[in-house]
């Protein structure tokens, strides 16, 4: 891959809802050039112009293939069907998977079943020619747009078949201020990781805060 920190592009699919929004505003905070994609241009500048911090908009199609690391941030409704359209433009990229499959009812959030097991490893079948890493579920989105929020409280687990990719993308969670990137396993233990999101969201609700994880003894 040979990417250094400073050379990075990041680009968001998804990156006119919240998490994308939020991810992109702490990247641009620390000095990343980001990029957030949506189907509609228009929608894109809007968001980017919100975000500021010399963050631009773009297509979906634009921000995968101007960018190196490229953050699928999508609702689960449309992930595969965006990444199999998208699949030329990230080859050699590493595309990194933050979508959790969740369902909500009357009795709170769930998980939803995944044939491949996984979000992100639906997206590795889909894609390839690029490098899938599963990492960022569980950050909140209003901590991360909240300028008042100086830091993040919380570790970023992150989950991969390629170390160099997984220590990248750790290195890159941990340009958050607050934030640490833990590796926690190969790509085919991110099911739980994701399904994870649903008892954060019960704690979330009955206690009324924004937790996340934090990893103990490392």
């Amino acid at each position: 891959m040979n990417l250094t920190m400073e050379d990075i592009v990041i680009g968001i699919l998804g990156g006119t809802g919240d998490q994308g929004k939020g991810l992109a505003f702490r990247f641009s905070q620390v000095g990343y050039r980001v990029i957030v994609g949506s189907r509609s241009e228009e929608r894109a500048t809007a968001a980017a112009a919100e975000i500021g911090h010399g963050v631009q908009g773009m297509t979906n199609h634009d921000t995968a293939r101007n960018a190196q690391i490229v953050i699928a941030a999508v609702p689960w409704e449309g992930h595969g069907e965006l990444l199999s359209a998208l699949a030329p433009e990230l080859v050699g990229k590493i595309v990194v998977d933050c979508v959790n499959p969740l369902g909500f009812d009357s009795r709170g959030a769930y998980p939803l079943p995944v044939a491949e097991g996984s979000a992100a490893q639906q997206a590795a079948d889909l894609l390839p020619g690029s490098t899938v890493v599963a990492a960022f579920h569980h950050v909140s989105a209003k901590l991360l747009l909240d300028p008042e929020v100086k830091t993040i409280d919380m570790d970023a687990l992150v989950l991969g078949d390629d170390r160099e990719a997984t220590d990248l993308v750790q290195n890159l969670a941990a340009r958050i201020p607050g934030v640490r990137g833990i590796y926690a396993g190969r790509l085919r233990n991110a099911g739980q990781v994701e399904a994870l999101t649903a008892n954060l969201v019960s704690v979330n609700r009955r206690y009324k805060a924004h937790a996340g994880l934090r990893i103990t003894d490392i």
